[in-house]
């Protein structure tokens, strides 16, 4: 009897250990995918054709318990840089947005490819969204003159795209987590972002 509690307390500690390490190893900003499918339409029989994806990988920081962190009014946006010249829209890893076809972004074309996606956080009102063909290294100490961690490097020569995300505050309430998302209303697609206390958005729309 006292081998098999013996036995039980050493399973739990084992279980316990596990945990820990697992707690240890998960990343501060978990990462982050959102899809939609755009540009088609339903049939009679109510099968969905014609639609193109569009993806958007990203880190997803996380507030716990801070407030205000955008900042406000010359220092608007500079606390999320950390050194770097623009945002990455996201955390960690650069974020990578790909497409199916070509878009009308805010009234801006982009062809179907692969891109990577900034942010320069102009002020409460506005933001300026870049996509761009910079590469993406999978961890910050990689060596590749033509990839990047977050936005560490940026330079705009490897711009394809730029257009203005509109931004307003959310009253009375705060986003924990950020979150990227794709919204449909009425046939209007938009990307929107959500973190703190605000909201950026943009138009999407397949090019014709």
């Amino acid at each position: 009897m006292r081998a098999i509690k013996n036995m039980g307390v050493s399973l739990l500690a084992v279980v316990l250990a596990v945990g820990v390490l697992e707690a240890q190893d998960r990343p501060a900003s978990p990462r982050g995918h959102t899809a939609s499918q755009i540009g088609g339409s339903y049939d009679s029989e109510g099968s969905y054709e014609g639609g193109h994806w569009v993806d958007v990988y990203y880190g997803r920081p996380v507030l716990r318990g801070r407030q205000g962190i955008f900042g406000s009014g010359a220092e608007y946006g500079q606390g999320l840089l950390r050194g770097a010249p623009i945002w990455r829209m996201g955390a960690d890893q650069t974020t990578r947005f790909i497409t199916e076809a070509d878009l009308l972004i805010g009234g801006e074309r982009l062809a179907a490819g692969e891109y990577t996606m900034f942010a320069e956080l102009e002020s409460p009102g506005s933001w300026t969204l870049i996509f761009s063909t910079w590469g993406v290294k999978d961890n910050p100490r990689e060596e590749n003159s033509n990839a990047l961690w977050g936005a560490y490097g940026y330079t705009d020569e490897k711009d394809v795209m730029r257009t203005t995300m509109t931004v307003q505050a959310l009253q009375g309430m705060s986003i924990d987590n950020m979150s990227i998302v794709f919204g449909d209303i009425n046939g209007s697609y938009s990307m929107n972002v959500y973190w703190d206390n605000q909201h950026a958005t943009v138009p999407v729309e397949v090019a014709n």
